[in-house]
C-alpha cells in the first residue's frame, strides 16, 4: 500500500466514530441495573404511560402498553408493561392478585409477536432484580425477535 493511500486511510479513520463493543454495551446495562434502586416510585415507564415522554406504541388497551425499545437488542425489541404498577415492580414481587395482569402481559406478547410477523419464533425476557439486570422497577416483558436467538442467553 502506498504512503499516500495509507495517509488517506488514517485521515478517514480518524473521522469515523468508534462504536462501543458488545461487551461494553452489556457492561453499561449491568452497571445501570446495579445502580438502579428498587422502589415503588414513579419510573420512566409511568411517564411513557402518561404520554409525558414520547414512545413508538405498537399496542395499547386498557390494561397494557407495548412500545419499541429505544436500545433494541434484536431487529424487533418491544417492551410490554402494565398500565398500573400495583406494587408489581418486578416478578419477585408478584402476589396472587397479580396473576391476571401477568397472564395479560404474556398474551399481549403473543399478539404483538403475530402483529410484528414473528411467525418463526421470538424470545420473552423478564429481568428481575440487580443480578437479573433489571434497571427499571416497573415489571416489563421484553419481546425479542427478527433474528436467530442464541443459547444460553446470558
Amino acid at each position: 500500500m502506498s504512503d499516500e493511500i495509507r495517509s488517506r486511510l488514517l485521515v478517514l479513520s480518524s473521522h469515523l466514530t468508534r462504536l462501543p463493543s458488545e461487551s461494553s454495551l452489556m457492561a453499561s446495562e449491568k452497571e445501570a441495573a446495579l445502580a438502579a434502586v428498587p422502589s415503588d416510585s414513579p419510573t420512566i415507564f409511568d411517564k411513557i404511560i402518561n404520554k409525558e415522554i414520547p414512545s413508538t406504541v405498537v399496542y395499547e388497551d386498557d390494561k397494557v402498553l407495548a412500545f419499541r425499545d429505544i436500545d433494541p437488542q434484536a431487529p424487533t425489541h418491544i417492551l410490554i408493561i402494565p398500565k398500573s404498577k400495583d406494587g408489581l415492580t418486578g416478578l419477585s414481587k408478584a402476589e396472587e392478585r397479580h396473576c391476571e395482569i401477568l397472564g395479560r402481559l404474556l398474551y399481549t406478547a403473543k399478539l404483538v409477536a403475530k402483529q410484528e410477523g414473528l411467525e418463526d419464533g421470538f424470545r420473552i425476557v423478564i429481568n428481575d432484580g440487580p443480578k437479573g439486570c433489571q434497571s427499571v422497577y416497573h415489571i416489563h416483558v421484553h419481546l425479542l425477535g427478527g433474528r436467530q436467538m442464541n443459547w444460553p442467553p446470558g
